[in-house]
């Protein structure tokens, strides 16, 4: 069992990266095709991970996260959060700025969930065009390998399994209302003008406590449930 959940632990961090890229790639994008051309001259419209990486939260604290409980860091278990660099954005060069930063800004977590989706119908898929699949599929997402199952099939179950798990997370994370996550740019242009000022006065310090535990619990409230019926999609459809 710890062997397995090793192994589902590189497959989350892999899958961690390529999905952050994935993200920053479509909020680039987006600006992009609403007319700020900012992200895609700095190379920001590409899946390599390279031009996308923060060396903080593409891979210090993910690591923590995944890997901490093998090393008997176990406080950190459940708490994966992670983002990469800030994709640039000039609003100025949008037609109607408001409508456009909040496509913009949408685009990111909108991906992660996408690629959630096709995780799952991935795994539908091998559910029922392989023979014993399902129980390969529900058994991998209880970190279960079975022995006997074909090396390629359990590696692309594993795969299905930590895209869901990672874009979940990210898709809740990315939607907090807490600067400089997505969803506090999507609040600060619904707030008033004076609120705004109170909001962008936000301590660095507090957003990053603030991301770390109280987002970590909220989360958690929101994932769970997620996983639950994911889960239940997979044993029933």
């Amino acid at each position: 069992m710890q062997s397995a959940a090793f192994t589902f632990a590189l497959f989350e961090f892999v899958l961690l990266i390529f999905s952050l890229s994935v993200h920053e790639c479509c909020h680039a994008w987006m600006a992009s095709r609403l007319g700020d051309q900012t992200a895609r001259l700095a190379g920001r419209v590409t899946l390599n991970p390279m031009y996308h990486v923060d060396p903080i939260g593409t891979l210090l604290f993910p690591a923590i996260a995944i890997f901490g409980p093998f090393l008997g860091m176990g406080m950190f278990s459940g708490m994966l959060i992670g983002w990469a660099k800030p994709t640039p954005v000039i609003s100025r060069n949008f037609s109607k700025i408001r409508r456009d930063e909040n496509l913009v800004t949408l685009a990111g977590p909108a991906s992660n969930l996408l690629l959630a989706l096709f995780a799952v119908l991935v795994l539908l898929a091998i559910c029922h065009a392989v023979p014993n699949g399902r129980h390969i599929v529900l058994n991998t997402f209880h970190y279960a390998l079975l022995p006997d199952v074909n090396p390629s099939l359990q590696a692309l179950v594993l795969l299905g399994v930590a895209a869901i798990e990672i874009n979940l997370s990210l898709f809740v994370f990315n939607l907090l209302p807490v600067p400089p996550l997505d969803g506090s740019h999507l609040l600060r242009n619904v707030l008033p003008y004076n609120a705004v000022q109170a909001y962008d006065r936000v301590p660095f310090w507090l957003s990053w406590l603030l991301m770390i535990f109280v987002g970590g619990t909220i989360m958690r409230m929101f994932l769970f449930p997620a996983l639950g019926i994911v889960l239940f999609i997979l044993a029933r459809v």
